[in-house]
């Protein structure tokens, strides 16, 4: 008999670095700078929250993956109903693929890499250009999908990586100063709230359940099988994820200590980029864009990929390579063609996502407590949505939220339920519903149950 074959520490390396490549863009890099100037000196507090939400939601949604041997997101949706894992997948991928998070990584890119070293004239021919190096390559570079871990793991996340080591060593051995600045209004008293809050806004627990598909197939192409393809997952997850944790506060100690050399900022990058060049110069600049281009670079890899892969799956009549021809050429479109509408748009649909996202994740982690019976996926995933979609309703643009039922919904949404003005009011109605839902299937057991020793006495 075979011994199953086993991981080594290399591959768990490899794969810990695809993980963190694949999800690891633009957002989780500058967010928690501005976290940190807006934080002050209550940056630990802030920092804790947003390694909750940034960190922790992401971990547990590689961990659902693996705890149900899913493979994709398809999979693990489809004890909802097949309709609901078909439509909540194409909602995902074209939210965080094509329509919005893949162009994103190409503007991104744009504007720290190139835009500041163009004459303005130029930044239309400027960006077409660009983006569609960009998209060529990251196409080429997928086409075949095995070699994935190669590229992600082993060469770009690892340049990347030093990069980023270089500017945590030049700022922690002269830092601009201490950790004494007073804090921002919104994190004078509720740092912790606000640094989930945050944290949220990276949507990386809603990514993460959408790659899944792309590192569980990587894993598998390492010749692992089964068990072991579970477990250097969850290991190689875990270790991405708090390796994030360790950047992340990293970057909120840079932002808070930049507050005395700097002033606040309007965003992370516009900080980002003040603290780079206050260190490194005029090359600063360029620095700044290589790193900022690789981190998100191995992101639109990522996400092209599972793109085709679960879409191939949904639809297998449609080849792999047809799927992620769409998806880089959408992107480039998208890109380059009324992003900032798209991204108003798309917006709302991130805050309907998120809430279903979380209440999956709940759902794959406690299957094994109820063996995935689907009245109960049901009844939590009804108890979330309406919340979500009230969520949805209030972060569109005004044209939708000011209308009147829309209006008079959302002031009694507000008014009404816990944490729904901090846009988490879905919660506690998710918890209600999980709750209800399983106390319902364990007393319908023990009734069961009952009644067959009943009937077994009477025989």
């Amino acid at each position: 008999m075979n011994k199953a074959k086993t991981y080594s520490w290399k591959q768990l390396l490899v794969v810990s670095s695809l993980i963190f490549g694949m999800f690891f863009g633009s957002g989780n890099l500058i967010f928690p700078v501005h976290l940190g100037q807006l934080a002050g000196q209550n940056w630990l507090n802030a920092s804790v929250g947003f390694a909750i939400s940034g960190a922790l939601f992401p971990l547990l949604a590689i961990l659902a993956v693996v705890v149900t041997n899913s493979d994709g997101l398809y999979d693990l949706a489809k004890p909802v109903g097949k309709w609901y894992a078909a439509l909540f997948l194409v909602l995902v991928h074209l939210t965080i693929g094509p329509f919005f998070g893949t162009p994103r990584t190409a503007a991104t890119a744009f504007e720290m890499a190139a835009k500041p070293f163009l004459p303005e004239k130029f930044t239309t021919i400027g960006m077409l250009v660009f983006s569609a190096l960009f998209f060529l390559c990251a196409y080429l570079l997928t086409v075949h999908p095995t070699r994935l871990v190669k590229y992600v793991g082993k060469y770009l996340n690892t340049i990347f990586l030093v990069l980023l080591a270089v500017i945590f060593f030049v700022a922690f051995i002269h830092p601009m100063g201490g950790l004494h600045q007073a804090a921002d209004a919104t994190y004078r008293s509720n740092a912790l709230t606000n640094g989930v809050l945050e944290g949220y806004n990276t949507v990386d627990a809603v990514a993460l359940l959408a790659l899944s598909v792309t590192f569980v197939h990587a894993v598998r192409d390492l010749g692992l099988k089964n068990r072991q393809v579970t477990l250097l997952t969850a290991k190689a997850g875990t270790l991405s994820v708090a390796f994030e944790v360790v950047i992340y506060f990293g970057l909120v100690l840079l932002g808070a200590m930049s507050l005395n050399k700097l002033t606040l900022s309007e965003n992370g990058g516009t900080a980002l980029s003040q603290i780079v060049q206050y260190y490194l110069g005029n090359f600063g600049a360029v620095f700044l864009g290589v790193m900022v281009t690789l981190g998100v670079f191995t992101t639109a890899m990522g996400l092209v990929v599972s793109f085709a892969q679960d879409f191939h799956k949904l639809f297998p009549k449609v080849s792999y390579l047809t799927w992620l021809r769409l998806t880089t050429f959408v992107s480039f479109v998208v890109a380059n063609a009324g992003l900032d509408n798209i991204i108003q748009w798309s917006l709302p649909v991130l805050m309907l996502l998120y809430p279903l996202s979380l209440a999956l994740i709940l759902l794959s982690l406690t299957a094994r407590f109820f063996q995935r019976n689907p009245v109960i996926y049901q009844v939590t995933m009804l108890f979330t949505a309406v919340p979500a979609v009230l969520d949805m309703f209030a972060n569109s643009p005004a044209l939708v939220r000011q209308q009147s039922v829309v209006a008079a919904l959302l002031a009694f949404y507000h008014h009404h339920v816990p944490l729904a003005s901090l846009g988490l009011g879905w919660v506690v109605p998710t918890l209600l519903g999980y709750l209800i839902s399983l106390l319902g299937y364990y007393g319908y057991q023990a009734l069961t149950m009952k009644a067959r020793e009943n009937e077994q006495v009477n025989n």
